[in-house]
């Protein structure tokens, strides 16, 4: 969710079906995610699941255009300063404040999908007037300010909308995404997006750098691209099977006998907010989510900037960069999904976490030359996506297996709301001291940045996932693993319980 994320983020997913996912679901979530499942065929389950991936395909075409590198590119060429590129990646997160309200409206509807589709579908033709406007930017000599703030006021319009269907769009997706299929399927799902982005990243960027009418122009005919592409990703979706969010209101208690934490979470008369106070390992989460939101987006809408602005290296490069990236994402994202099920989210997001926090600190002293375009930019947007992919799907993963089946919608709201504002103050910071800082902000933020992601770190350490690998025995399978590839010594399994 770098949905954080977002999604961040997150977001903000062909399907590969997986037999074992018992690592992401709580024992007493189970019986009660069954019965609302249940009420849902298993041939509409795989339609749902087929028009869910051409959707999640299409809105990322959207978004690699709406957002990302090339929206980056537009307002770097209109000249806006650091702290409103900062802007520019706050908002989308700032605006998840408003996620409990979305859930909250959302989930006194009858309908999830006619909900989507009323808030996407605005949300999306939003944007159409601003590529009006940047189509007639030329003729009318608007000044490069206010198409500045013209931009920020349409992303800031349209992810205000997007923000209200978050949650209800995750609590669809939970109940028409069988628990025993999660991980790899997600995994799988976000891996087709990944393949999306690597194919049109450096396509767009070149169509764009090249094209005839210049940059600017370029980018608002392909922003009328991304429109359309928005809607048939709509389109999609409204072909996934519809739920009622009133059912789980009447969806029968676990037969299981509840623990005293699991009792609170699941009270059907219990407020979310007074249940999520009982529920100290998902607390434990949101600390670390908000703390690794911020620490991440210090630094991380800033590549970009650094490419394009500091070092003035071509956007069509910088795209190409970026769809290695996104390649890399793809061909791991079916490897850490295994992975998730075999020993669980939360020893991923250390020992993964661990290798993401030292990735800023590799940028210092690349620049415009020969080795660091041919060698250091594509090595590190590599490294970047292949270990970056393990972390939103984990954390994705982690929420889903720690929050109350009943109180799905809200706890998910919450969760985005504290990753989008903690990230959004990252961004805004980050931001300010890379423009009061002077030409080396920048860099200077990367440092920063990994020393913040080694802090969120530590709350996993006290934070507990059902069925999750300890780390002592995770680590111990990695050492003897590399003694094996090594020194030719052959691994010993040691039992789950193993410290």
């Amino acid at each position: 969710m770098t949905n954080y994320l977002t999604e961040e983020t997150i977001f903000s997913l062909g399907e590969v079906i997986s037999e074992s996912i018992a690592a992401v679901e709580t024992s007493l979530s189970q019986p009660l995610a069954a019965d609302v499942a249940a009420k849902v065929p298993k041939a509409a389950i795989r339609s749902s699941l087929r028009a869910s991936t051409w959707d999640g395909v299409f809105a990322t075409l959207f978004s690699n255009i709406t957002g990302g590198v090339l929206l980056s590119n537009f307002l770097v060429e209109l000249d806006a300063s650091t702290v409103q590129i900062g802007m520019l990646a706050s908002i989308p997160m700032v605006v998840n404040l408003l996620q409990p309200l979305g859930a909250y409206w959302a989930d006194r509807t009858t309908s999830r999908r006619w909900y989507g589709l009323c808030v996407y579908g605005i949300s999306r033709l939003l944007w159409l007037p601003l590529a009006i406007a940047i189509l007639a930017f030329n003729a009318y000599s608007t000044s490069n300010q206010t198409m500045i703030i013209a931009t920020l006021a349409a992303l800031l319009a349209t992810h205000v909308l997007g923000a209200l269907g978050s949650a209800s769009w995750l609590a669809w997706l939970a109940v028409l995404v069988p628990r025993q299929l999660r991980g790899r399927y997600f995994g799988f799902r976000n891996s087709a997006f990944s393949l999306t982005s690597l194919v049109t990243m450096p396509l767009l960027g070149l169509a764009v750098s090249h094209f005839p009418g210049g940059s600017i122009q370029g980018f608002g005919v392909f922003m009328l691209v991304g429109i359309v592409a928005g809607l048939l990703s709509l389109a999609c979706q409204s072909r996934m099977t519809d739920v009622n969010p009133q059912a789980r209101l009447t969806a029968p208690e676990p037969k299981s006998k509840p623990t005293a934490d699991a009792t609170a979470a699941f009270s059907g008369s219990e407020a979310a907010h007074t249940s999520m106070l009982k529920h100290p390992h998902f607390l434990m989460f949101l600390l670390y989510f908000g703390v690794w939101a911020f620490g991440v987006n210090l630094c991380n809408p800033f590549f970009n900037l650094y490419l394009l602005d500091n070092l003035s290296i071509d956007v069509s490069w910088v795209t190409l960069y970026n769809g290695l990236g996104a390649g890399a994402t793809l061909l791991m994202l079916v490897l850490w999904g295994k992975l998730a099920d075999r020993i669980g989210n939360r020893p991923i997001l250390v020992l993964d976490g661990l290798l993401v926090a030292i990735i800023p600190l590799l940028w210092l002293g690349t620049g415009h030359n020969s080795i660091s375009l041919w060698f250091w930019f594509p090595v590190l947007h590599l490294l970047g996506g292949g270990a970056g992919a393990a972390i939103d799907l984990c954390i994705n993963n982690l929420q889903l297996a720690i929050a109350p089946v009943r109180h799905h919608t809200t706890y998910f709201a919450i969760t985005a709301a504290i990753g989008g504002v903690c990230g959004a103050m990252g961004a805004m910071v980050g931001g300010w001291l890379a423009q009061s800082t002077g030409s080396n902000g920048i860099t200077e933020l990367f440092v920063v940045s990994s020393g913040l992601r080694l802090v969120a770190l530590l709350p996993l350490f006290w934070l507990q996932e059902p069925q999750s690998r300890p780390l002592g025995h995770v680590w111990q399978q990695l050492k003897q693993q590399a003694d094996y590839w090594f020194l030719g010594i052959k691994p010993i399994e040691l039992p789950i319980g193993c410290k």
